[in-house]
């Protein structure tokens, strides 16, 4: 039986926020790191009461996020909604087309059809600490479009300061059928204290001392990097050099396993797209992947998440999944860094009319925030399974590249 929503707690009863920790940027605003997260499991995190689910494992925790997972509890809708004012099972009530449970060998989602799914994690925060969310890299790379709902709050995915209470996923598959599965994990959980971002000047510090963002082998200066008001950097598309130049998912496919690594020839799922002279043009609500020209940074006491495109940069929506933990693309020799960072992997649709792209357009922007302290784990350090961490044009997990497949003219 389907557990009621419980209400937010009020906030002046709650616990302190958890103190900082040592090291770099520990004191003030930031987002939590894995130490804070792990300290946090079984209390201010953890498994919802009556859900049977196994306990939280420490490889759910990343960096400075946390993975959820999915409980068996779903439903199919006929709208999506906010439960700001009515509560979830009330909604579901009236919008429900069909409910069920994922069950041991899961269920098949319909491309398009708007699921709802219970997580298994549940929140009681401390006083003063704001959780947010947003689809883990292989949930977008699969184009499953993912939004966490809080009971009572009206905004997607984000709490109100020291919430307490459950949270639910919807969960829309929009260009492949998908199985999923009880403990499946597509979004993750980051949790904050005050306003962590890193303003304009701060950026250009940054970068001054230890460069966030390179073109090939070499650094980009100051007078090369475009900051934006925010203090977000604008950068770029990559297509020349890269053959193929892009993917595009293809319009009538399998189910796709989520769970499985390496199980699916990329080409039942994908067309390869080539930029001839450094261009091409995107089909009208078709998905493709890309990757960024600059190759990225992101230093062990920051992290960093894209922001939605600016619609003065065209007609397109990129980045379903966009939160960089600590270290993605960083490489460090005796405690100094190395190398030339990792390319950022762009998820795009055109919206209402064929679009061209060219290699160099300014296509997303990045914003850093600091962390409290540096992380006792990078990413992909230690960690189970593959990571993106040395990606350039890199597909999802459940896809295995094949040498030499058929490109598809565009």
């Amino acid at each position: 039986m389907p557990v009621p929503d419980s209400p937010p707690r009020p906030a002046a009863n709650r616990p302190a926020a958890p103190p900082p920790t040592a090291g770099p940027g520990a004191a003030g605003p930031g987002i939590l790191v894995d130490r804070d997260i792990l300290a946090l499991l079984g209390t201010a995190i953890r498994v919802r009461a009556g859900a049977g689910a196994p306990a939280i494992e420490p490889r759910q925790v990343q960096p400075a996020s946390l993975d959820l997972r999915l409980s068996p509890e779903f439903a199919s809708l006929r709208c999506g909604f906010l439960p700001e004012r009515i509560s979830v099972e009330q909604r579901l009530a009236e919008l429900a087309l069909t409910r069920g449970h994922l069950g041991g060998e899961g269920e098949v989602l319909k491309r398009g059809q708007i699921y709802l799914i219970k997580l298994e994690e549940e929140l009681d925060l401390p006083a003063g600490v704001v959780a947010r969310f947003n689809p883990r890299s292989t949930s977008g790379r699969c184009d499953m479009f993912c939004r966490v709902l809080v009971p009572g709050h009206p905004r997607f995915d984000e709490t109100p300061p020291g919430y307490r209470g459950p949270l639910w996923l919807e969960v829309v598959p929009l260009s492949f059928p998908v199985r999923l599965r009880p403990g499946d994990r597509l979004v993750q959980l980051r949790l904050q204290v005050g306003e962590p971002a890193l303003s304009r000047e701060e950026l250009r510090e940054v970068h001054r001392n230890t460069p966030l963002c390179f073109e090939g082998e070499r650094p980009l200066g100051l007078d090369e990097v475009r900051f934006d008001e925010q203090g977000a950097l604008e950068l770029r598309l990559g297509l020349e050099g890269r053959h193929p130049a892009g993917w595009r998912a293809a319009l009538h496919t399998k189910v796709l396993e989520f769970q499985g690594e390496g199980v699916h020839d990329t080409y039942d799922f994908w067309e390869s797209v080539h930029a001839s002279g450094g261009a091409l043009v995107l089909d009208p609500g078709r998905f493709y992947i890309f990757a960024s020209r600059e190759r990225l940074r992101v230093p062990p006491d920051l992290a960093a998440e894209m922001l939605p495109v600016d619609v003065g940069f065209g007609e397109l929506r990129n980045n379903y999944a966009g939160f960089f933990d600590n270290g993605f693309g960083w490489r460090e020799e005796s405690g100094r860094p190395v190398g030339n960072g990792t390319p950022a992997v762009l998820e795009v649709r055109a919206h209402d009319v064929p679009f061209l792209v060219e290699d160099g357009q300014v296509f997303f922007r990045l914003r850093f925030y600091r962390t409290r302290g540096r992380p006792d784990r990078l990413y992909g350090e230690g960690r189970q399974g593959s990571s993106y961490q040395g990606q350039d044009l890199t597909l999802a997990r459940p896809f295995l590249p094949r040498r030499g497949g058929p490109p598809t003219p565009t």
